[in-house]
């Protein structure tokens, strides 16, 4: 079973795209990590390979209970306000890990069987219905479809969220070839910590 994979990253971009091809989803703002489990064992890792298993008990514990015995999950770990709105400051000072949660939005692998090659549609579809029963700790990335990507954005600015990531429904898994899109909100903390970064 796939347990290293390099991730697909969303290129920076002004503008959404738009089309029956894309599906947007909101941008939650924490850590990139991966969920495996392979049998009994449950892992989380980070982007750059770092064991985090023990800092997320509760991402582990969901994936634990959830009948399928092997796959891998990308998403990301964050934390989330009572308004459902993810918090990094709060993730990165490390005295809410036992809070933090996974944002799946793909999955790379299920029961032995490499899934890169399907098309993002199908994948979600397999997503959804392994968290079919929503374990607390995972939850699936809703996304909407098609034209109302630009209004989508507007709305995550309206409610101070990070910003939105587009991707192409018909593509599979390709870093090398990314087709996902990210569009920030200029007025979000996340947007300033790049451009602090980054001059």
């Amino acid at each position: 079973m796939i347990k290293q994979f390099e991730f697909c990253k969303p290129v920076p971009k002004q503008v959404v795209p738009t089309g029956p091809d894309w599906i947007h989803e909101v941008k939650y703002d924490g850590y990139r990590g991966r969920v495996i489990r392979d049998g009994d064992v449950v892992q989380v890792r980070s982007k750059a390979g770092l064991d985090l298993t023990y800092r997320y008990p509760m991402i582990v514990e969901a994936a634990r209970k959830i009948r399928n015995k092997q796959f891998v999950i990308d998403g990301e770990i964050c934390v989330l306000d009572v308004r459902g709105i993810s918090q990094f400051d709060w993730l990165h000072s490390g005295r809410y890990n036992d809070d933090a949660q996974l944002y799946a939005f793909d999955i790379i692998a299920l029961d032995g069987e490499d899934l890169r090659r399907l098309p993002l549609d199908q994948r979600k579809s397999k997503l959804a219905k392994l968290l079919d029963r929503r374990p607390e700790g995972i939850f699936v990335a809703r996304f909407e479809r098609g034209e109302i990507g630009p209004q989508l954005f507007e709305a995550a600015c309206g409610m101070d969220l990070e910003g939105i990531v587009s991707k192409r429904r018909d593509r599979g898994y390709r870093p090398k070839l990314c087709d996902w899109v990210k569009v920030k909100n200029r007025a979000h903390p996340a947007y300033r910590r790049v451009a602090d970064q980054f001059g």
